[in-house]
């Protein structure tokens, strides 16, 4: 089962001793900065934890799977993300 926001809320609230108004605008700020520096092509490290970087994807030939017709895809920017160390030993265990 995944966290959805509120549950994510709740349990920074009870971990940290923050107000779940605090934890919500904690996550809400964490959102806030690494979406603005994905967008601007900025990495974020939490050693330990998880890197993201922002990747670009090449124009491509693609195929409409319902006609067949060759498509060109247009070049875009993707989202890398790479688990930390802390993250895959606490997933192997």
């Amino acid at each position: 089962m995944a966290y959805n926001k509120s549950d994510l809320v709740a349990k920074i609230s009870q971990k940290s001793g923050l107000t779940k108004a605090q934890a919500e605008a904690a996550v809400n700020a964490f959102r806030d900065v690494f979406i603005e520096a994905m967008k601007n092509g900025e990495g974020i490290k939490l050693t330990g934890l998880l890197s993201a970087e922002r990747v670009k994807r090449a124009a491509r030939t693609g195929r409409n799977p319902r006609t067949g017709e060759t498509i060109e895809i247009p070049a875009t920017y993707g989202v890398r993300i790479s688990a930390g160390s802390l993250l895959k030993k606490a997933v192997s265990e």
